[in-house]
């Protein structure tokens, strides 16, 4: 199904032909639909598969034209980088309908609060936020919540295993109860099914993930030795000089070996971890984008809802936890 066939303005199919997009994938076609019919939505598909797009359209095709200076959408993310990301395409699919959007997140200075804390009083379309930071807006009392009629949960599998669900519903006391909720994951574990049961009404349920990385994914494994794994790693990287590599590592401190390691030998990369400040990660991501660097080291920060077109090369130098976060690396 082409875009251009939905029943949408045209404001906002020429936010999406500025994109690219064309043809939907089979969680845009399916979820897009339902959303637009203004039924709640729980929908799971696999990382890559363009669950973001599924629900921005949807979302910014309904607010268009709404009134009252409230918040009329409130996106839930569980990362900086994931509601910064989110936050570019709004920017970007609205940019012909004028559609408002701020990301609120933690880690920055007083000033990046303050200015979270103007466009929260003044009023904004879409409001793209981390759990924690949106609550500490919300319990100061100035959020206008009353306009609201959209919310998104999105990467939901993900707020939970980081320990949010608490704080998820708390979020939704501050909200109307007359409203639409479309929630998103990568997985349907049972405590996506308790949360939705809690917060959807009578959802429409689209369950396409299978688990598994996209065919197209050409995937080798080597056994080594772990005193091997760094030469052995080199020697990948040397074939595959000046191509798009990202390196995941398990924890920062291997990430600072694998990087100062790689450095040593010639090979340039960067680090990217938690500990890298939210303006510095910004500027590595950005160079990487840019084509600037070449190789990412980093651990599962960017393993999820991280969009990074013409990667040419995933290598897993430690192996992770859980299936699920190997599918979502590559």
């Amino acid at each position: 199904m082409k875009f251009n066939e939905l029943k949408i303005s045209e404001d906002l199919l020429s936010g999406i032909d500025a994109f690219n997009f064309e043809t939907m994938t089979e969680i845009q076609a399916k979820s897009i639909p339902v959303a637009l019919s203004g039924k709640d939505l729980l929908a799971c598909s696999q990382t890559g598969s363009g669950k973001t797009a599924a629900f921005l359209i949807p979302v910014m095709e309904k607010i268009s034209g709404l009134s009252g200076d409230g918040i009329k959408s409130l996106i839930i993310c569980p990362t900086r980088e994931i509601c910064m990301q989110t936050e570019e395409q709004v920017s970007g699919l609205g940019y012909f309908t004028g559609t408002s959007c701020i990301a609120i997140y933690g880690g920055n200075d007083q000033d990046g609060f303050s200015r979270q804390k103007a466009a929260l009083t003044n009023g904004v379309d879409v409001v793209v936020a981390t759990p924690g930071r949106l609550i500490s807006h919300l319990s100061l009392g100035y959020v206008k919540t009353e306009d609201l009629k959209f919310l998104v949960l999105d990467e939901a599998d993900e707020m939970l295993d980081m320990g949010f669900y608490d704080d998820i519903i708390n979020i939704i006391s501050y909200l109307p109860h007359k409203r639409q909720t479309l929630m998103f994951s990568a997985t349907m574990p049972d405590a996506i099914r308790k949360l939705a049961s809690k917060i959807l009404y009578q959802p429409e349920i689209l369950d396409l993930n299978f688990s598994k990385p996209a065919e197209e994914i050409d995937q080798k494994v080597y056994l080594v030795y772990e005193k091997d794994k760094a030469s052995i790693l080199a020697n990948i990287l040397y074939s595959y000089k000046g191509q798009r590599i990202i390196i995941f590592a398990g924890t920062k401190i291997n990430v600072s070996k694998v990087s100062s390691h790689l450095r040593m030998i010639g090979i340039k990369n960067t680090a990217i971890n938690s500990s890298f400040s939210q303006q510095e990660r910004n500027e590595k991501m950005l160079d990487f984008k840019n084509g600037k660097t070449d190789i990412v080291v980093t651990t599962n920060l960017l393993a999820r809802g991280i969009d990074i077109d013409d990667v040419n090369l995933i290598v897993n130098y430690d192996i992770p936890d859980k299936a699920e976060d190997y599918v979502h690396r590559i």
